[in-house]
């Protein structure tokens, strides 16, 4: 089964995208990227994210796509905005049937690193090593978290199913 990884943002949106049957017991790396929108006003980068999101997930056809959550931000609009991001992608998900999962920056960095508190370029160096791949593939830090999602969701639903 495919997860997509979603890390919400209205100028820069990072997704990653993970394969969690091609390796028995271990995720494998499919695909990663960014969206990244090139219209000015928010309405019309809302638009272009639920376009190339839907494209995205029909593409890759994931059984589950993760998104991280909304955090306290220090600044209350970047928070609206964020919230928004995180609308259009549950939007497209949910009308393509996908589930959707959302994860705290906490629940995602403690799956990823086995701390809450992970600073960027460990959960970066942990997505690289859990994956198996070159340290210069993801370059992009809004990729990697995406993928630092997806990995979060694989270790999830593992820890479900063990204990149900």
């Amino acid at each position: 089964m495919i997860i997509c990884g979603i890390d919400p943002g209205t100028r820069c949106m990072g997704y990653g995208v993970i394969d969690i049957h091609a390796v028995p017991g271990s995720p494998a790396y499919v695909a990663h990227g960014t969206i990244t929108p090139r219209a000015n006003d928010l309405p019309s980068r809302l638009r272009e994210i639920f376009i190339k999101t839907s494209e995205l997930f029909q593409a890759f056809l994931p059984g589950e796509v993760a998104v991280e959550s909304s955090f306290h931000a220090l600044n209350a609009q970047s928070a609206l905005k964020l919230g928004q991001s995180r609308g259009v992608v549950i939007l497209a998900a949910t009308l393509l049937d996908i589930p959707v999962f959302e994860y705290t920056p906490t629940e995602i960095k403690k799956a990823t690193c086995g701390f809450g508190h992970a600073h960027k370029d460990q959960i970066s160096l942990m997505v690289n090593t859990l994956l198996h791949l070159p340290q210069d593939l993801v370059t992009s830090r809004d990729a990697s978290d995406a993928l630092a999602i997806g990995l979060c969701h694989f270790s999830s639903r593992r820890y479900r199913r063990l204990t149900q």
